[in-house]
């Protein structure tokens, strides 16, 4: 199967920095795989995700997202994900249905169709009842329903997320993911972080585990979980191979 995500040799040194926020980064994702993207604090999560957006300039190595680089094809790039960022990107003083008018217009769409696509979207996330609220009004859930729904009116083929279920209640975690579930089973590709490790176990087709910038394994969460001794649970291997050490 095609690659809808390759990275090879990401190296990233912020000005300042103590050492590498990437170094030497390799990852691939295969087309309609629901990939988890994990890692302790500083492991080169976000500063990935931001590379992959055309947000932070690598100093070596490629990434490209089917095939385009996300460096020199950034505009093209973006037209084919969508980014769920970890803090809310909405405009709280605004009503959901303003926030979604208002972005699906940067992406180009027409009235008809931010009606359609957001009007479906609000209802299988459970916001319909809500979109003429002010989103700063919202429940953490809420927003983080919203957050996602913002970035899917362009009907995105690769949905990137960077911690999407942080804070939320157990329903909104419950509906967040069998929604992404129901979205990489139409055939598009997703790629997401997580510092809950029973998530990542419950919904991802792989996992790949990154630390101090550097690729440390891959896997299906059963297979790496059977295949590292003394194992039972993807947090036992997570801490198996980051160790136990706080990061902060």
């Amino acid at each position: 199967m095609a690659l809808a995500l390759d990275i090879q040799g990401l190296y990233k040194m912020y000005k300042g920095g103590w050492s590498p926020a990437l170094d030497g980064m390799d990852i691939s994702v295969r087309e309609n795989q629901l990939l988890g993207l994990l890692g302790p604090n500083g492991a080169g999560k976000s500063t990935t995700i931001n590379i992959l957006c055309g947000l932070v300039m690598p100093d070596k190595g490629t990434a490209k997202i089917f095939g385009k680089d996300c460096v020199a094809d950034t505009v093209t790039v973006r037209s084919v994900i969508g980014v769920v960022p970890q803090q809310i990107a909405l405009f709280g003083q605004l009503t959901a249905w303003e926030n979604f008018r208002y972005f699906g217009r940067l992406y180009g769409l027409s009235n008809t169709q931010i009606s359609e696509r957001a009007g479906n979207l609000l209802k299988r996330l459970g916001l319909d009842t809500h979109a003429d609220k002010r989103v700063g009004r919202y429940s953490g859930g809420m927003k983080r329903r919203a957050n996602i729904i913002a970035s899917l009116l362009h009907h995105p083929q690769m949905l990137i997320l960077d911690e999407p279920t942080a804070g939320v209640d157990v329903q909104s975690r419950a509906m967040i993911l069998d929604f992404l579930k129901e979205y990489n089973a139409q055939g598009k590709t997703i790629v997401y972080t997580s510092h809950l490790m029973e998530e990542a176990e419950q919904i991802c087709d792989e996992v790949v585990i990154i630390d101090e910038g550097k690729f440390i394994t891959k896997g299906a969460p059963k297979e790496l979980i059977d295949n590292t001794p003394g194992c039972n649970r993807l947090e036992d291997v997570f801490l198996h191979y980051t160790g136990h050490s706080v990061r902060d």
